[in-house]
């Protein structure tokens, strides 16, 4: 796999994790994610989750395993999430490390890949899912509605090198909802 492709999501949702539907997991062949915490699931200086995050977790939970893999060191901020979610987590994953994935895979059972890894960014989540073989999805962040105008540099280099080593980044999530409308007519 050339290193250009090792950054390209095999989709991108074009929205938040909460646009993500058991239709589209189910569409992938989807049967475990684990999920990024920090802008995936909340902005990255609250601690708590929201009722729409905690919703879409039920949701999705009741037919798919889940396993929170975090960069992140904060046993308090990560563990109260997590524990919120009533989740189990894996802290300090250092992606594009893909230990932690593996290990959060293992405890699901899965066969790598039937089991997505979706976060917010690039060169973490993304690199690390495709370089275990996951199905890959990149979401928007969540963000602080109160620092959303301010630019986020990290992503917005991770997005400009993306495009000079030719990854798409188009919205790929549209061209299902279009499919899947047309196949229940």
């Amino acid at each position: 796999m050339s290193k250009a492709k090792l950054l390209q999501p095999d989709l991108i949702l074009g929205d938040t994790i909460l646009g993500l539907s058991q239709d589209v997991l189910d569409h992938y062949h989807i049967k475990g994610l684990v999920l990024d915490v920090d802008e995936t699931l909340v902005p990255l200086k609250k601690a708590h989750v929201s009722e729409d995050l905690k919703q879409w977790i039920q949701h999705i939970h009741q037919q798919t395993p889940i396993w929170l893999v975090s960069n992140n060191l904060s046993e308090n901020r990560i563990g109260r999430i997590a524990n919120s979610l009533e989740l189990p987590y894996l802290l300090g994953a250092v992606k594009p490390s893909r230990r932690k994935l593996r290990k959060a895979i293992r405890a699901m059972e899965l066969p790598i890949p039937q089991v997505a890894m979706v976060g917010d960014r690039l060169f973490t989540d993304v690199l690390a899912g495709n370089r275990l073989g996951m199905f890959t999805i990149l979401v928007e962040p969540m963000v602080d509605p109160a620092i959303a105008a301010r630019s986020y540099p990290i992503h917005n280099f991770e997005v400009w090198l993306s495009q000079k080593l030719g990854i798409s980044l188009m919205s790929s999530q549209h061209k299902f909802m279009k499919r899947h409308k047309k196949r229940k007519k």
